[in-house]
């Protein structure tokens, strides 16, 4: 069984308040709580809450492991509440503001002071720009990848290397160079390790030669699939979409 641990110690009312757990469900030793409320019998005080509120849980305790009764926060407001003890309310008072400011706070301890406010304020501010920092370079990676994943057409090299501020000559050429295709009775045809995976659908178009005569050939367009199989390959190399440059 893993040993509960402390997250939390302070003094409320002169007495040590310590929480268990974690911040979002804080557990309360039973046998502080009747310390606290001149309580003999911590079993007693449990069996007034239900058992969704209280649980049995490991600590070390006078240098041993031991199992020991909890409450949980909705347990210990209940035997705040039906205690006639006059500390009670108070005590539960107390309880709701250090919950309240350790969840404001976080990780964070309370400010002291007017100084201690400000370098917090400023710690604070320096997290935010990074994070809206990291969230703006990971937008237009988003918004690339989104567009990719949205569309189900098949589209063609061009239409592809418009992404890239690049013709579609120059794309084939990059690709050709990079080990993904080669270039076969005029169409480009990938290598032998990446056919079979869904990327290209060959299509087969008619057209008129320079003789006004109709001729049958055959065009490579990339799936989806293979769009995203571009873009990952391509940024390896440090070649990105114009949508993600600086």
């Amino acid at each position: 069984m893993n040993e509960l641990q402390i997250i939390k110690e302070t003094q409320i009312l002169n007495n040590s308040f310590k929480i268990y757990g974690n911040f979002n469900s804080p557990l309360f030793l039973a046998k502080d709580i009747a310390t606290w409320l001149s309580h003999n019998k911590p079993s007693e005080l449990v069996s007034l809450v239900s058992n969704d509120e209280k649980l049995r849980a490991t600590i070390s305790h006078s240098g041993q492991r031991r199992e020991m009764w909890f409450l949980t926060e909705d347990g210990l407001y209940e035997v705040l509440m039906q205690s006639r003890k006059p500390v009670a309310k108070e005590f539960k008072k107390q309880v709701k503001r250090i919950l309240k400011e350790i969840r404001l706070y976080g990780k964070y301890e309370i400010p002291k002071s007017f100084s201690d406010a400000l370098a917090l304020a400023t710690q604070q501010q320096k997290e935010l720009e990074i994070k809206n920092q990291l969230i703006g370079e990971l937008k237009p990676k988003a918004d690339y990848t989104d567009k990719i994943l949205k569309s189900k057409s098949l589209v063609t090299i061009t239409q592809i290397a418009k992404d890239y501020g690049m013709s579609g000559q120059a794309m084939n050429k990059l690709l050709h160079e990079y080990g993904v295709q080669y270039k076969q009775s005029d169409q480009w045809l990938l290598y032998k390790q990446h056919q079979g995976k869904g990327y290209t659908h060959s299509e087969t178009i008619i057209i008129e030669d320079a003789f006004n005569l109709e001729k049958t050939v055959m065009n490579t367009k990339w799936t989806q699939k293979g769009r995203l199989f571009l873009y990952e390959l391509l940024k390896e190399k440090d070649i990105l979409p114009v949508i993600e440059r600086n």
